[in-house]
């Protein structure tokens, strides 16, 4: 679509945090990579909390991803989370009891830790190369 206009972040106009986990990906790679696990392990607690999580995120994932023009991966997330809702709520309808609350609770919880987690090395996959897959765990470890 040649009439709207695709804006790329640089360097100069995102802001530090974001410059510096950029900067961080760039030097070291994806999260799977050895150099990125000895980097990452060297770093102070503050720094890793920076680097590998976002607190917007985690509070505001898919309205955020939104915002952060990370709308496919958005969308896999968003069907991941209806998936289990319904298998959640066939559940409750096959046993006739309810889901117990603090197992909820932690469901809604590991979903925000994902947001959170994900987000950093999505937006710059999307700003730095221009990726726009549909995987929003793309490049990630987990273990």
């Amino acid at each position: 679509m040649e009439g709207i206009p695709q804006t790329q972040s640089t360097p100069d106009n995102l802001k530090p945090k974001w410059r510096e986990r950029f900067a961080f990906f760039d030097q070291y790679g994806a999260p799977t990579s050895e150099p990125y696990k000895a980097a990452f392990r060297a770093l102070p607690f503050g720094k890793k909390l920076l680097i590998n999580n976002n607190f917007i995120a985690f509070f505001f994932g898919p309205i955020y991803w939104f915002v952060l023009g990370l709308w496919k991966k958005n969308l896999v997330m968003l069907a991941i989370m209806i998936a289990i809702g319904v298998l959640l709520s066939y559940y409750e309808i096959a046993t006739g009891s309810e889901i117990p609350r603090p197992l909820d609770n932690g469901i809604s919880m590991a979903f925000a830790f994902l947001y959170s987690f994900l987000t950093n090395r999505a937006y710059y996959l999307k700003q730095t190369k221009g990726q726009q897959s549909w995987n929003p765990f793309e490049g990630q470890r987990f273990i």
